[in-house]
């Protein structure tokens, strides 16, 4: 009961201390969002700035291996957190920081540009009108870019942001070293010049400039930013656990200091009653907590005028986020398939992870001959096994698309999968059945359709064959 109640006069001291924006409209956030859900934009920001504004020290900035500063201030990380409003379970979406996207009223850039494209405009805008206090034009702008990127991301996800919440550098560096840093698990040694990142192959606990260091490397990973992403949501799955375990919460000290480094560095929307959402989540457990990422189209796009970024497709990650968190209110539920025909009425995408040019394209038009509607084809990461992702409800379904192809695939249910789709990933073990050999074009023929640019799959995972979306559970290894 001790410390209990310690633990509740430390929450409600993290309270009066917090630093709060005017970026969200007051009707959103309440208690209980009036779409059964609440819906959270996680910001991390590469600010040379604590959360009062206040400049970091050079040494300190040296010590973060922060870099030369651009005049820019960029979004790092973007994490879209989906809870029910019981805080029985959460998704949290990561949405690559180099997506190329529409940012509304300064057309088509990467994502992580839109905060200080609006920060930008809006400083100058304040300078004419008179303003020349430092500190009112540093709340204002920020204020501005934070607006623009909740915008930016509605738009892309479909959803509409209840809570913002943005870290800095230092802040991050504190809070971790705060909990006692946080178990991770790399595939291979490391050794990056860029980011600092130097570890070797198997579980470490980090904590401080070394957490920075795990959570920015992407020069010199397979699938540069995309296993950054995946960095990012081990990271925060590892420190999730270590902050809902007992051991941080019933620990004054380690409360202490957490608190302490929150309010340093943490910037909140107006009108979010922490508290009571604090309370709402106490029932949240590891396994209860998902980590995905938003399907990408080409990880090597070459823009017009921003450089290589990573083309996605925004009606897909509607799609995408609207199956993991539902629809928003006023949009109705797609139907499910009907079950009188199992191919009636049921969208399949197909997923090329075989490495055979056209393969993606050969199997949606077979599909599409035996009754069966075509969806969008891509590429994929490489993987062994042919696996066949289905909605809740759709093993039916599943199980039509994998006689159609002659396969003995493992259908198995996925929260990214629309209701009426199925999703096939195809494996270095899928042949074409005797049946289905003289559809469509051949495998390996050279002048068979090419699938579009190279898309991991939706979930975005460690690289294992499961493709398993990241939880709280356990330390899995990664790139």
């Amino acid at each position: 009961m001790g410390l209990t109640g310690y633990a509740w006069a430390s929450l409600q001291g993290l309270v009066n201390g917090l630093n709060y924006a005017d970026v969200i409209n007051p009707a959103s956030g309440g208690d209980q969002p009036a779409d059964g859900a609440r819906d959270i934009l996680l910001v991390g920001l590469d600010s040379r700035t604590d959360a009062q504004g206040n400049p970091l020290s050079p040494q300190l900035l040296a010590q973060l291996r922060a870099g030369e500063a651009d005049g820019e201030l960029n979004t790092d990380s973007l994490i879209f957190v989906h809870i029910p409003n019981d805080g029985s379970k959460a998704v949290a979406i990561s949405l690559p920081r180099d997506s190329y996207v529409n940012i509304p009223g300064y057309g088509e850039h990467k994502i992580n540009s839109a905060y200080a494209r609006a920060m930008l405009q809006a400083r100058k805008d304040l300078q004419q009108q008179g303003v020349t206090d430092p500190k009112e034009l540093d709340v204002k702008a920020n204020q501005a870019g934070a607006k623009e990127l909740i915008t930016t991301v509605e738009a892309l996800t479909g959803s509409t942001i209840d809570n913002y919440a943005a870290i800095n550098l230092l802040g991050f560096s504190d809070i971790t070293q705060a909990i006692g840093g946080v178990d991770v698990c790399l595939n291979e040694n490391v050794d990056d010049s860029y980011s600092g990142a130097k570890f070797t192959k198997g579980v470490h606990t980090i904590s401080g400039v070394q957490a920075l260091e795990f959570v920015r490397q992407r020069h010199g990973l397979p699938r540069g930013d995309l296993d950054r992403v995946v960095r990012q949501q081990v990271f925060m799955a590892g420190m999730a656990r270590k902050v809902l375990s007992a051991g941080t919460l019933t620990d004054p000290g380690k409360l202490n200091a957490l608190i302490d480094a929150i309010k340093k560095s943490v910037v909140l929307n107006q009108n979010w009653d922490i508290f009571s959402f604090a309370q709402q989540m106490k029932g949240l457990t590891g396994g209860q907590l998902e980590f995905r990422t938003i399907p990408v189209e080409n990880v090597e796009y070459h823009t017009p005028s921003d450089g290589v970024a990573i083309k996605v497709d925004p009606q897909q990650v509607k799609k995408f986020v609207q199956g993991v968190a539902g629809p928003q209110p006023g949009q109705q539920a797609q139907a499910p398939a009907p079950q009188t025909d199992a191919n009636k009425g049921v969208t399949v995408d197909v997923r090329n992870a075989s490495g055979r040019t056209g393969l993606a394209a050969s199997v949606s038009k077979q599909l599409t001959g035996k009754g069966f509607t075509a969806g969008d084809t891509a590429n994929a990461t490489s993987r062994k096994t042919t696996v066949i992702w289905v909605p809740s409800g759709g093993q039916d379904s599943g199980n039509a698309v994998a006689d159609a192809l002659g396969t003995k695939a493992t259908v198995q249910e996925d929260k990214s999968v629309s209701a009426g789709h199925v999703m096939v990933f195809l494996g270095s073990d899928y042949q074409p059945s005797a049946d289905n050999a003289g559809s469509g074009a051949s495998a390996g023929s050279a002048n068979a359709p090419a699938a579009p640019p190279a898309a991991p799959p939706a979930s975005s995972g460690s690289g294992a064959d499961d493709q398993k979306p990241i939880t709280a559970n356990g330390v899995p290894c990664v790139n």
